[in-house]
């Protein structure tokens, strides 16, 4: 009986030693998952997206700042949008050149010619800029910091320093840029259009 008691106490023994020996130790959570990854800042190839300036969450420019192209929906040498808030008010001057305006857009004005429009304007009480920050009531200096090289011209019903500074890349089928600037250095009116309707002093004129 001791015998076989201790053959019995002999293999118990060498069970639980080759089971300790096979037994493995669970992995850790870094040797389950793989290398950690960094989550430090974007790789040099990686994309992120930011707003642009002067564009709508949609994408689509927005209707409070005047662009060579035009203001919102209304576009230069294209014809006013049909449902547009611009349309003609009042009595105009000739059929050939048509004045609209917007309930929408106080203080700014659009002349069209041949069925397109060819300058948009923006005037006192509108508080639309254009993309640089320039609007109505900026300094001569800040137009001339943000435009350099503008041609200058005497204003032709207001004494100096009233003027006008125009693009010079101003010439017919291109938009370009003109500003006024009144007898106090500031700016007061801003247009954007194609010559010859960008130089016109008295709308269709």
């Amino acid at each position: 009986m001791r015998q076989i008691a201790s053959l019995g106490a002999i293999a118990f023994l060498s069970l639980a030693a080759c089971s300790s020996q096979g037994e493995q130790p669970s992995p850790t959570a870094s040797e389950t998952i793989g290398p950690e990854i960094d989550a430090g800042p974007a790789s040099a190839g990686s994309v992120t997206e930011a707003p642009l300036a002067g564009v709508s969450e949609s994408g689509a420019a927005s209707p409070a700042v005047l662009g060579l192209e035009g203001l919102g929906e209304l576009k230069i040498g294209q014809p006013v949008p049909r449902g547009s808030s611009f349309a003609e008010r009042g009595a105009q001057e000739s059929d050939s050149c048509r004045v609209v305006s917007s309930p929408d857009h106080p203080g700014v004005h659009a002349i069209v010619e041949g069925g397109k429009v060819r300058r948009i304007t923006i005037g006192q009480r509108s508080n639309v800029k254009l993309a640089e920050g320039i609007g109505v009531g900026a300094s001569e200096a800040d137009v001339k910091k943000a435009f350099p090289g503008f041609r200058e011209e005497g204003h032709k019903y207001q004494a100096a320093p009233a003027k006008y500074l125009t693009a010079p890349n101003a010439r017919p089928g291109e938009s370009a840029l003109r500003f006024e600037i009144d007898g106090n250095g500031k700016v007061g009116l801003i247009h954007v259009g194609e010559m010859p309707v960008l130089a016109y002093v008295e709308n269709c004129s």
